[in-house]
């Protein structure tokens, strides 16, 4: 169906940015919601971003407005979370999702039924 691979995570130091990729395989990318969540150790899995198929709508988790930006390039099959301002608490495995066809954006994670491997992203202070 649909395969989701995260690359892009690594060490930064606090206040450094970082942008994180997700290329997807199949041929239903045009049709589906995106988003990003994210998984720090000890802690439960927690909504990040999310953006429309068309990119016209984009959500944000409160700690993320104004540092993130979700966006997608259709034509490459791929997510985009560009983050910047990183802090120590931004540190966890991140992950890209896609939600089932014509699906709106969501903040639940039972809205998605495809999943990345996660990418391990780390800030130091």
């Amino acid at each position: 169906q649909m395969r989701l691979v995260e690359s892009g995570g690594g060490l930064v130091q606090a206040g450094g940015s970082l942008r994180l990729s997700c290329a997807a395989s199949g041929r239903t990318f045009e049709s589906v919601t995106m988003a990003w969540f994210r998984q720090a150790p000890g802690k439960e899995r927690e909504f990040v971003a999310t953006i429309s198929w068309s990119g016209t709508i984009t959500d944000y988790t409160d700690s993320a407005k104004g540092r993130f930006i979700i966006s997608r390039e259709n034509a490459k099959n791929t997510v985009y979370l560009q983050m910047n301002s990183l802090k120590p608490e931004d540190t966890a495995v991140y992950y890209c999702a896609a939600s089932g066809l014509g699906w709106s954006t969501s903040q639940e994670d039972v809205k998605y039924v495809y999943w990345g491997q996660g990418t391990q992203v780390t800030v130091s202070s």
